[in-house]
């Protein structure tokens, strides 16, 4: 198969740019390590915007660690959760709205978690209907810790693949390794992906 011909400009277009801001603005979400608000981020683009998007081309742009978040879990356990901040989310919704048609085709049909246009409720109606048609059996599984287990090469390779432009690719890489703040103390990743990422 080709690879896709996706650009740094595609993800940096002034259309796409505009649609992701929109949606870091509509998912609100809390501030990641440097404390600026969503409602900061038109302010600051303002100011800032053209660095930006050239410090993103030339590859001297450089993701801030994620802010970890502990969530409680129903069974007692707690989920890591990485904030990244406003612009950081800014950016990854862009190179998400890019790339996510090119691997879209690839799910399968009956996928139904973190896809767009896919909800549980659907889940659920396919799962009646499977009923319906007379299956009864089910089988519950869960990749135990799967996003703090990436391996960032593998994915990297996986990406490769469909992807031709390496200014991307080393973009994608910058978001996994940016690392994660926990308290006042970095660490790096050097595997994983925080959840809340969307990288």
């Amino acid at each position: 198969m080709e690879k896709q011909r996706i650009f740094i400009d595609d993800i940096l277009s002034n259309e796409n740019m505009n649609r992701a801001y929109k949606q870091v603005i509509k998912n609100k979400g809390a501030a990641g390590i440097d404390g600026m608000e969503c409602n900061d981020l038109f302010s600051h683009l303002k100011v800032n915007g053209h660095q930006l998007r050239e410090s993103i081309r030339n590859q001297s742009y450089k993701p801030m660690p994620v802010k970890r978040v502990e969530i409680p879990k129903d069974n007692g356990s707690k989920r890591k959760l990485g904030i990244p901040t406003v612009t950081d989310r800014m950016i990854q919704q862009a190179a998400a709205q890019v790339l996510t048609p090119i691997y879209e085709r690839k799910f399968h049909t009956n996928s139904y978690g973190f896809r767009p246009g896919k909800s549980a409720q659907q889940a659920v109606l396919k799962a009646a209907e499977y009923m319906n048609e007379g299956y009864n059996w089910v089988v519950d599984i869960d990749l135990e810790k799967f996003f703090d287990t990436v391996e960032h090469d593998k994915m990297i390779s996986i990406l490769n693949k469909e992807i031709k432009d390496g200014k991307t690719l080393s973009l994608i890489r910058k978001f996994l390794a940016s690392g994660v703040m926990v308290g006042e103390q970095m660490e790096e990743t050097e595997i994983g992906t925080p959840q809340g990422n969307l990288c």
